[in-house]
């Protein structure tokens, strides 16, 4: 039988097997809470810590007791000068009957208590209905590079790739070891035995003493010949891994139709996929920006609060929001430098003509540049029968559909009210798992 032994660190401070057992508990209250803060904040912010109030009903954990009402208990409290035997004490804080203190300002009572998740912990909720790992590993290609990176030290490589340094150390170790005669000590017996050799008659005790020093230069360079400078054992190759390196730099691209026909609801579930569409590119990504662009007849790029929540009249000109997408990539963002995604949200109101100028502009120009394009088309809850058909829809819709079968990195949609929304993006997906899959 397999023995697993979790040797994660603890949180500063924490016991993580106590956090994620409260976790498990109140998983249902927290993805409540999240999903409430995403429609009220920005894009940008979902990727943070969150603070979530937690009521503490239903957070304890499971434990045995006594049944009340059945059998006779006896108890021991400690006394008090406030209250006699029969007495019944009040709970604290209550208020008027009720079985807590007044809810605050910020929608918490007394018997709520704050719980800080981290940012992993957030994501994890709020993609936990998609299937993220699974659409991680076959969804969306992704461009790796690959950059050598230091792995130590070979005894083998490319003559390029020698040390020197690590080679050098390694020789002067061995030299010291195996004691080679130094450069010095030959000069020194050199020197001294062509000093002795100059004398024209020399005495006995001076013959004997260059025959030693013959003798001892013999063997001193016979051990510097047989003991290297530099040994092949001393050769030491940095060694270089290839590690993949992911594209660092992702834009994307929000285009919303924001003329009179777009209200506050469709623009909710609009938010709502272009959060999720965010929060999926940053887990891949380690810088991603955002560029709003709306449009009516005229296309400008503006800020997330002025997207969301400035109005503006008008007509729908779809391919102005393509045109000014284009001028911005031109102008800011190289495909070679950064990868690209788009997605756009419209009710489907566009001139007839217009259309087909979007088919053109997508196909010769923009679907070249990005990696992913999605449409959302949002409709009214009783238009869903309506335009159950893929090929029923408006005159953008089928210009689209035109898009869609020519490129694999182009996927559509509709949706009609905010349950479709997970459902919607897992669809978006479908595609490409179904074709990673076979492949």
């Amino acid at each position: 039988m397999p023995n697993f032994i979790d040797r994660r660190l603890n949180p500063k401070d924490k016991s993580l097997g106590n956090r994620q057992r409260f976790l498990k508990r109140a998983r249902a209250e927290l993805k409540r809470v999240i999903n409430e803060q995403v429609k009220t904040g920005k894009i940008t912010d979902i990727d943070t810590q969150h603070v979530v109030p937690v009521p503490t009903k239903g957070t304890a954990e499971h434990r045995f007791q006594n049944e009340e009402g059945s059998g006779r208990r006896d108890f021991v409290l400690p006394g008090n000068k406030h209250y006699g035997p029969g007495d019944r004490i009040p709970k604290q804080g209550q208020q008027g009957g009720a079985g807590g203190s007044e809810p605050t300002r910020g929608g918490m009572s007394e018997d709520d208590f704050r719980f800080v998740l981290s940012r992993e912990e957030v994501l994890d909720l709020f993609f936990e209905d998609l299937e993220l790992p699974d659409m991680v590993k076959l969804n969306l290609k992704e461009v790796v590079a690959f950059k050598p990176r230091r792995a130590g030290f070979a005894m083998t490589g490319a003559p390029t790739n020698i040390n020197v340094g690590r080679t050098m150390r390694n020789s002067y170790g061995r030299r010291i070891a195996l004691k080679r005669p130094k450069k010095e000590e030959v000069e020194a017996v050199e020197a001294e035995l062509a000093t002795l050799e100059q004398q024209l008659d020399p005495p006995p005790a001076i013959r004997q003493r260059i025959a030693t020093l013959r003798t001892e230069l013999d063997k001193l360079e016979r051990r510097r010949r047989l003991i290297a400078y530099v040994d092949p054992v001393d050769i030491r190759f940095s060694r270089f891994e290839a590690q993949p390196l992911p594209n660092a730099k992702a834009v994307m691209f929000c285009l919303m139709d924001v003329s009179g026909s777009m209200g506050e609801r469709e623009k909710d579930l609009a938010k709502r996929f272009f959060v999720l569409l965010h929060l999926f590119l940053k887990r891949r990504y380690e810088r991603t920006e955002i560029v709003f662009i709306r449009h009516t007849h005229e296309a400008q790029e503006v800020d997330e609060k002025t997207f969301f929540y400035s109005t503006q009249s008008g007509g729908t000109v779809v391919s102005s929001a393509l045109e000014e997408m284009r001028r911005i990539i031109d102008a800011r963002y190289a495909s070679r430098d950064w990868n690209i995604y788009a997605a756009q949200a419209s009710d489907g109101d566009n001139f007839a003509d217009d259309s087909e100028r979007c088919v053109s502009l997508l196909d010769s120009e923009v679907m070249q540049l990005c990696q992913y394009y999605a449409y959302v088309e949002i409709i009214d809850e009783r238009e869903r029968d309506i335009f159950r058909a893929a090929d029923n829809g408006t005159t953008l819709w089928k210009a689209y559909r035109t898009v869609s079968e020519k490129w694999a990195n182009f996927q559509m949609t509709r949706i009609a009210k905010p349950a479709d929304i997970y459902p919607v993006f897992h669809q978006l997906f479908a595609k490409q798992r179904a074709s990673a899959k076979t492949s």
